[in-house]
Formats: C-alpha cells, structure tokens, sequence
C-alpha cells in the first residue's frame, strides 16, 4: 500500500496553514476517512509541514525562521539548510508513512524552495533542482494546492498577527519574485499543480479545496463519499 502526498503552497499569509487544518477537519466529517478505510486505501491521516516536520527539523526551523543571530544567513547556507530539513524528513517522515498507507497533508515541499530561494534569492534553477532530487530521492507531491494570492495582501495580513519571521521581514521585492515562482510552478506542472484563488473569503477557499479534493480522491480511488454526509 503507498499513500498520498498533498501538499499547500503559497506566498506568506496565503492561509495555506489554515486551509490544511481545515481540510484535515473535512475529511474526517465528510466521510472520506471512514471510507477509504474501510475499503482499505487509507491507513491514516496525517500532517506535517516543511521545515520543522522531524525532531532534527524543528532545530533546522529555529535556525531559518528565528531571528536568534547577528550574524546573517547567506543564501547558499539557506538553500541548503532546507535541503537538509527535507531530506531529514523525507527519509525519516514522509517515505515511513506513505508505506503505511498514510495520507499526508503537508504544509510546503519542494515548490517552496523553487519559489523562495530559486525565484525570491536568485539561486540557479538547475542547482535547487540537483539538491531536491538528492533531497526527496524522486518523491513528489501527488497533489500541490497552490493558494494564489497577492504578495502585498498576504504580507498584510501577516503584519497583522504581530511577529513576522525573517522570511516574512524580507522586502516586498522578494515576496513579489517569489509569488511569480508559484505563478511559473504552475504553468510548468498543471498535471500536479492545481490553483486555489485564496482572495476569496476563508470559507470559499476552503469549498474550492474540498471539490478539487473530491474529484482526486474519486480519481484515485474509484469511489465517492456520501454527500449528505458534509
């Protein structure tokens, strides 16, 4: 048995933490989990998230994120931390739990650092290539919800938590590269890749991910939930 890896993607404040949180919901009150493991095609659910997803992660996460440090992180030595979380996590995480049947919702993978470090940083495309393939020997996401948004609203709504961490304090310029990486992601990979327009309010966000969740659990599986059921 191998599970299923979804993936959320998006700038900052796309609400793609939310939405996985509400998907994980979903599935369980639409019905989907009762029957796909009933019929045996899914062991569990589970959720995860890029960096941070392993114990050595968490370590990895404080180190990117955090603003512990004087002295700056260049952006080779950031390219290759989150290689070394993913890596960590694909091997210790990801493979274990897709063996076992397991579907994953994960909050960022590989789309993330194409974005970020390869569109945002201005680090050779061919490169974070390389270091993805080493970093998730091959393995991709079976579906990427990519939340699209405008980089300048997704900031906003950031700022309006409080705290931003270094990636989020990193000038608007970044963040506009970075929204055109997912926008170039997209285009490139329409087969794995399906838009989320996440201006919409929360809940409509949610109802697009659901029907397009729908129609890939059906495609999968060859099976359709109850739909009085949620």
């Amino acid at each position: 048995m191998r599970g299923k890896l979804i993936v959320f993607e998006g700038v900052e404040g796309c609400g793609k933490t939310t939405q996985l949180k509400r998907s994980q919901q979903w599935f369980i009150d639409s019905g989907w989990q009762s029957v796909l493991q009933a019929k045996g095609y899914v062991s569990q659910l589970v959720t995860t998230r890029e960096p941070g997803g392993t114990e050595v992660g968490v370590k990895v996460r404080q180190l990117l994120l955090e603003q512990s440090t004087t002295e700056a992180i260049q952006s080779r030595a950031e390219l290759l931390l989150y290689a070394a979380d993913r890596a960590q996590h694909v091997d210790g995480y990801l493979i274990p739990q897709l063996h076992q049947g397991a579907m994953i919702l994960c909050d960022r993978y590989t789309d993330s650092t194409i974005a970020y470090q390869g569109y945002g940083r201005g680090i050779d495309l061919s490169l974070i290539a390389q270091l993805n393939d080493i970093a998730t020997g091959g393995l991709a996401s079976d579906l990427t919800l990519w939340l699209d948004l405008d980089a300048e609203i997704g900031l906003a709504r950031t700022r309006q938590r409080g705290t931003l961490d270094r990636i989020e304090q990193a000038d608007v310029s970044f963040h506009h590269r970075v929204q055109q990486g997912f926008t170039a992601l997209a285009q490139r990979y329409p087969q794995r890749i399906t838009r989320i327009d996440a201006a919409l309010p929360e809940a409509e966000v949610a109802a697009q991910i659901q029907t397009v969740l729908d129609q890939k659990f059906a495609e999968w599986y060859g099976v359709e939930r109850m739909k009085d059921k949620g």
